[in-house]
This record gives C-alpha cells, structure tokens and sequence, in this order.
C-alpha cells in the first residue's frame, strides 16, 4: 500500500482550480477528493527514485471554502485517522475580478485577503523538550496557534521568501544522515552535497507536524535566495570563478535547482501553466525523469536564458510579481546587473501589465530594494572599488570584502537599483496607480518598515500632492504610497554585533558615515530618499499585510517563550498602510497570531 512520504501541500488556488503537490513511497495515484464534488487525479512521476505527483483541482465553487482528502491508490492517506488538527481546507477565490481578496475561510471578512510572508526559516522546530538554539519558530508558532483554534482568521496565501532550506548549514540530525551517506571530513564536509541530500532538508523542514498541516491548508508562494543552494550564491564573476574550480560544487549546483524545481518551482505556477511546461510534460511522460530535469538544470546554471524562475499572481485586484534575484545575475563587472535584459523586461512588462486593474501591487524580492542607509551607501561604494573606479588595489579589496560582507543586494547593483526605482515610481503614478505599491522582502535577519520619498528634479514644479514630501524627477508625485517591506528570520539568528551594525545603518551618524564612502566612491546621489517608520525588530517574525479595496494594515508578530515554556506569538507593531500617517501604534500587544487584525 502506498503512502505519503511528504505533503500534502496547498500550493496554488483561483476561483475554480487548485493545485496540491505531494511526495509518496512508490509509484501509485494521487486522488484530491473534495467535500462538493470538486477533485481531480494524477499519477506519480520519478525523480532520483522519488515518486512525486501535483495534482491539478477542478470544479471548485468560486468563494467556497472545501475540506478535501488525499487518496493513493484510492486508499485515505490524509488526513491520517489519528490526526488531532483541524481538517485540511481549499479556500477558493471569489469569482469576480473586481474582488479584493479571498478571506472565504472561518472568521474572515469575505472582502480581504491577509498575506503572511517571511523568510529564512533553518530547519524544522526541534521537539518540545529540546532546546531551539535559534529560538522559537514563528511558522511553527502560527500552525500550531491556529490549529489550536480553527475560528482564528488564517492568511489566505502564505509568501515563502527565500531559505527555505539551508543547504550550507545542516542540523545536527541531518549532518548524521550525510555521515551515514559519505565521509565529512572530505568537501563539501556538513553540507548537502546532491539531490538525495537536499531531499533530507525538505524532509526536516515540511515534516514538522504543525507546519506539514498549516502548508496543507493555506496556499504558499516560493522564491529561492543564496542558502536554498549556498551563501553568497552569485555574489560576482569571481565568487563563481572561485566556486566552479571546487570539486563538489557542480553537484550542488545541480542538486539544489533540481530539487528547487521540484519541491519549489513547480508548484507555483498555475494549471495553465504547468499544462503548458514542456519540460513538466516529459518528465510525467517517461518512467524516470531524473536525467531530464538533471539537464534542465545544467543548461540553467549555464544559462540563465534557459529558465525563469520569477512569476506573477494576481489575487483579484491585488497583483503578485515574484523576481528571481538570484539566478539572472549578470556578474560580469562591465555589465553588472541584478537581472539580465531579459528578465528585467519580464519584470517591466508583469509590472505595468493592465494597470489600473489592481488596488495593490506587490513585488516579491528576496533581497531587500530600500536597506539601512549605511549599508546602502556601503554596496554602492563597493560596487564602485570593484569595477575599478578607484584603481586594482581598491578592486581587490572590494572584492574581498564583497564576499566578506555579504555586499549583493540592489543597491550593490546600481544600475539595477535605479531601473528597480524607477519602475516603481512609473508604476506608481498616474490616475490609474494603485493604492501601494510594496516590495516585500526578508534576507537580512531583521524586519522594517521604510517609506519611499522621490526628489524633486532640478527646475521642475514644486510637489503639489500626493504622500507628503515624495517628488518624482519632473515633478510629478506618485499617489501610490512605495513602501519597502522586510521580515526575517522566520526562524534563525542573528548576532548583537550585527544588530547593532545594522541600527547603526539607520542612525543619523550612519547616514553621516554613508555619505563619506559615497564621496570615496564617487556615486551619484540617489533619485530618492527613505525613511525607516517602523524598526528594526529582532527576534524569528512574521509579517501579515491585509488588503481591502484601496487600504491596507501590516502587523508584525513574533514567536516567544513564555517564562512557563510555552511558545506564543505577540504582535509587536501594526500600521494602518494607507492611512494618513503618524508615529504608528507601535505599542506591544499579546496577539494571538500573525493572521491580520
């Protein structure tokens, strides 16, 4: 008899379909069945001897909210008849493109859509009685609040923002599997080394019983950052350089963008689009598709032209562009960009895509756009020593500390940087802009909130409306408010040093310090300036934007243990978004989960 070896996970849902991706034990067939009828069936297909299937749902009734089971081989193998949580539900979207969300589950208003997003989460949540070195888990904390009490409102879509999976920094449990596998005194030591060894990491993460039912149950989003294959993953031309003449690193290469496909990729696109991915066609078509999807892979890594990672959601009025900053680099220092031609085009065109038909626009960036002020200067001093703007021996030490101190987000992409502003400043403007326009982020082990403020060019109008103090060059302001929005770890660590470097990067004397190394680097003053309005909060955090027509409200919440040894989330900040602004309510609050107000 068949059986779930991991998942079920919810992966995308609209108004009338569904997708729902699985692991079994052996070859069988994967039946979704639905409490109204709705369902559908595929059969596993093979990678690396696992046996995988994601099975397509039909038939849904828009705005309904349907409990469903997993049946292999027609035999019930979720939910598991000994399971204490509540039952497994697929939350369809309203059936009108002018609705403002989803929110058709148990305790929400129909007319919103919460979206709970982070990133960073280092393995599983040991067990009860074990000591968590990087403290509580908040998407532990949040399943298991809500599985507790299934009247509290749930996020109708959870946003994976990159490190999903650490591959450089195994858990002690896994690192004894490996040692079982292969000797770890030889490279690449304790880290995962193949496709096999990244399947342990999946197995770690997705198997903790509150998390296997809350991914069951509330649709997910995924995008990939560096340790989802190894820290500073294509950091420049001579980090990969540096990385290609090692022994061991074509095969995490090949492991970790294999297994991203499968585990990750392929459930974020739309029945749709996996019927029209070729690659996914043949690896159903063929009895193991390990070598299909293994050169699919090499051609990726060698050209990036050979995949798109990045994709674009539209939950009725509020539109979703998640951006592969990771993969499209253009690393060669001449040329140096975030995204090359190809997907920034992509990008462009998702973005600005019929505007006037979404209130919000969200972009999904693993990587921070808008940074503390020291740390943005900082990058784009670096960028310059390393493209020689200072002659070879300031490249070299650029480039050592380039790698040394993780310099790799937008800003250490200029020229990227500004296509990224001015993109959103475009989209921003106008009649038809929506309401925000928001770049949701995580990477730097510590959440914020910062506003966007656009210069006025030299000679034109003075501002006369939109957010107080932003100008757009010519003068023209945009109505949307631009926001930059950061939350990470969802369960990591991050040292006092570095916390205090970073509240350092937003301080006045920061800023002071970052116009020195801008003067050293020769950098032109950005177009725009920023504001931190909420932050730096330290701790493992959620954030949980909800949308409704035109407003929106943020709220941060953290998981923390109580004096007694039980672990809670407490709201630690919320902001009405689209409300004039203030100080915030900024105040502390015991809430009971990360789900929106």
């Amino acid at each position: 008899m068949a059986g779930l070896r991991l998942g079920p996970l919810l992966r995308y849902v609209d108004a009338d379909s569904a997708t729902v991706w699985v692991e079994t034990d052996r070859p069988c067939e994967v039946r979704i069945r639905c409490g109204d009828g709705a369902g559908g069936a595929e059969h596993t297909w093979q990678v690396a001897g696992h046996h995988y299937a994601l099975v397509p749902v039909t038939g849904l009734t828009p705005g309904s909210e349907t409990p469903y089971e997993v049946l292999l081989d027609e035999q019930q193998a979720w939910p598991p008849p000994d399971s204490h949580f509540p039952p497994s539900v697929i939350r369809a979207l309203p059936d009108s493109a002018g609705a403002p969300g989803v929110g058709a589950g148990s305790g929400t208003d129909a007319s919103e859509l919460r979206i709970a997003f982070g990133s960073c989460r280092w393995s599983a949540t040991p067990s009860k009685a074990a000591h968590d070195p990087v403290g509580p888990d908040a998407l532990d904390t949040l399943a298991a609040t809500l599985s507790a009490a299934p009247g509290l409102p749930r996020p109708d879509v959870l946003l994976l923002l990159g490190d999903q999976v650490y591959a450089d920094q195994t858990s002690e449990a896994t690192a004894r599997l490996l040692a079982a596998r292969r000797d770890l005194t030889e490279p690449p030591w304790k880290q995962v080394a193949d496709y096999e060894e990244y399947t342990l990491l999946y197995y770690e993460s997705w198997l903790d019983p509150e998390v296997r039912w809350l991914l069951s149950t509330v649709p997910s989003c995924m995008i990939f950052d560096d340790h989802d294959v190894i820290d500073d993953w294509n950091t420049s031309a001579a980090w990969l350089t540096r990385m290609r003449a090692t022994s061991w690193w074509r095969e995490r290469i090949l492991g970790g963008l294999m297994s991203y496909w499968v585990h990750q990729h392929l459930g974020n696109l739309s029945p749709a689009e996996l019927a029209a991915d070729e690659l996914y066609a043949q690896v159903r078509a063929v009895p193991d598709g390990t070598e299909l999807v293994r050169e699919f892979a090499a051609a990726a890594d060698a050209d990036p032209a050979c995949a798109r990672w990045s994709y674009r959601r539209d939950f009725g009025r509020v539109r979703l562009v998640m951006v592969d900053t990771r993969a499209t680099r253009v690393l060669d220092e001449a040329r140096r960009s975030m995204l090359d031609k190809t997907e920034a085009d992509w990008l462009r065109h998702e973005v600005l895509d019929g505007r006037g038909s979404y209130d919000h626009l969200l972009l999904g960036s693993s990587l921070p756009w808008l940074l503390p002020h020291l740390i943005h200067a900082a990058e784009g001093w670096n960028a310059a020593l390393c493209a020689g703007e200072r002659g070879p021996r300031w490249a070299r030490r650029g480039e050592f500390l380039r790698q040394r101190a993780d310099l790799e987000h937008w800003a250490a992409f200029p020229a990227s940087f500004a296509a990224l502003t001015d993109l959103l400043a475009e989209a921003g403007s106008g009649e038809e802009a929506p309401a925000t326009v928001c770049v949701l982020s995580g990477d730097v082990h510590h959440a914020y909130v910062a506003e966007a403020r656009w210069r006025r060019a030299a000679g034109a109008p003075a501002h006369t409306g939109g957010p107080a103090g932003v100008r757009t060059p010519g003068g023209r302001p945009p109505t949307s408010r631009i926001l930059q929005l950061t939350c990470s770890p969802v369960h990591n660590s991050i040292p006092a040093s570095i916390q205090a470097g970073f509240r350092l990067g937003w301080s006045r004397p920061g800023r002071w310090l970052g116009k020195v190394l801008a003067r050293h680097g020769r950098l032109r003053r950005p177009p725009l300036k920023w504001r931190r309005t909420g932050g730096p909060w330290f701790g493992n955090q959620l954030m949980t934007l909800t949308l409704h027509g035109r407003s929106a409200r943020l709220r941060l919440d953290q998981a923390r243990q109580e004096k007694q040894g039980d672990v809670r989330l407490v709201t630690v900040w919320r902001d009405a978004l689209t409300a004039a602004r203030g100080a915030g309510e900024g105040a502390e609050a015991g809430g009971a989960a990360a789900v929106g107000d």
